[in-house]
């Protein structure tokens, strides 16, 4: 009897799928949003990852002692599911070494990834990416999963590049300051909605970085939304970045856009319904062809189907009890 092939064997061959981070990140760095946080995460499981803010969230002159907090925190028992990741300084920035060597030093065993913020280009990357891969050797720390932004006009030049890095997991684009580098030229409305989804210079730059992280198997991450009380605009908005953009993360930088987020970026129970059954019976057929709801299906579209299963599973979806059985056990329980 074969035995029955999980669907990132059977469907991938030597592509490797993209990590499957949860669909939000949520930024926060001042003490009392960092521990609400970890309590609402902890609340609701990991289906959002929080990034703790070494680089806007410290005040100037107290870098080292705000690194010192995050690294108390993300090694707490707050950080129950390990998807607590931090922000560092950008390269160059004088608080930049000490922020890694104190991070990784401290917390690099409980990190679950750290973002390097402003590369002003793929080489500029690089040297940030060095210095953080010799601190994890140094300290005898694994080498953490490495997330960056897009935000200045040498990145987005260089985006594919950049998205090539084998050690980046994720590209996010970083909205306020690539309109500020503009010096006035993209206006103000380009920060907000509708006018981040309009201006043909954002357009572009959201395009750009999402077409880089998927043409290296890498995770885009759509970038803030400064109008937080209005949930129904945040919705409508995570919506389009998921739909048409083609993001699978966004960015969350108040614990009320977290929910709305998760909801947007989850697939619908009918379609969850639908890739349970078609990739049982794909299974059942050791992933041959197969006719399905009078359609005929291969592995090219299972892997589509496939993508709909993992975003249930990331978004804390419920899905039929032999699918989640079959494909996620680990999860049972």
């Amino acid at each position: 009897m074969t035995t029955a092939l999980h669907p990132r064997i059977a469907l991938f061959g030597h592509d490797t799928p993209p990590s499957a981070l949860p669909v939000v990140d949520h930024y926060c760095g001042v003490e009392a949003r960092m521990r609400k946080s970890l309590a609402l995460q902890a609340e609701l499981g990991p289906v959002f990852d929080i990034t703790l803010d070494a680089e806007d969230g410290a005040p100037i002159g107290g870098e080292a002692e705000h690194a010192q907090l995050i690294s108390e925190l993300a090694t707490s028992t707050a950080n129950r599911f390990g998807r607590v990741g931090a922000r560092v300084h950008p390269w160059g920035h004088a608080a930049f070494e000490a922020d890694v060597d104190t991070l990784i030093g401290k917390a690099g065993h409980r990190l679950a990834y750290l973002m390097i913020p402003k590369p002003q280009d793929a080489d500029e990357l690089a040297l940030a990416v060095a210095a953080i891969d010799a601190a994890c050797d140094r300290h005898g720390r694994p080498r953490l999963p490495l997330h960056t932004l897009i935000e200045t006009h040498g990145a987005l030049r260089d985006v594919f590049r950049i998205a090539a890095h084998p050690r980046i997991e994720s590209l996010s684009f970083g909205l306020m300051d690539f309109v500020s580098a503009h010096w006035g030229a993209i206006p103000k409305s380009a920060m907000e909605l509708p006018g981040q989804f309009e201006h043909p210079l954002v357009v572009r730059a959201k395009l750009e970085i999402s077409a880089a992280a998927h043409a290296f198997g890498k995770t885009p991450s759509h970038c803030v939304v400064t109008e937080f009380r209005d949930t129904e605009r945040l919705a409508l908005a995570a919506r389009k970045a998921s739909l048409e953009f083609g993001y699978t993360r966004m960015w969350s930088i108040h614990p009320d856009q977290i929910r709305p987020i998760v909801e947007a970026f989850a697939p619908a129970a009918d379609e969850i319904d639908e890739a349970s059954a078609l990739l049982l019976q794909a299974q059942a057929a050791n992933w041959a062809p197969i006719a399905f709801d009078g359609r005929l299906h291969d592995r090219a579209s299972f892997r589509y189907f496939w993508t709909v299963l993992e975003r249930a599973a990331r978004t804390g979806r419920p899905m039929p009890a032999a699918a989640r059985q079959a494909f996620f056990p680990a999860a049972i329980g």
